[in-house]
């Protein structure tokens, strides 16, 4: 399961990560700090988003 979770992460991480630079930005957030917060909350995010799709996927198959 985490060979599939470590796939799903490497999609799933840097798109919640550029949607939530995006929503920073739209916010009016476009200090570096924002910015970075933003991409590594995304990241973070995305670790247990992945694990849980990781999951349900093999819990169908």
């Amino acid at each position: 399961m985490f060979r599939l979770a470590s796939l799903i992460y490497a999609v799933a991480g840097p798109t919640l990560a550029g949607i939530l630079i995006v929503v920073a930005l739209s916010a009016g957030r476009d200090g570096l700090n924002a910015i970075l917060y933003a991409a590594a909350i995304g990241a973070v995010l995305a670790l247990p988003a992945s694990w849980l799709v990781a999951k349900k996927m093999l819990a169908t198959a």
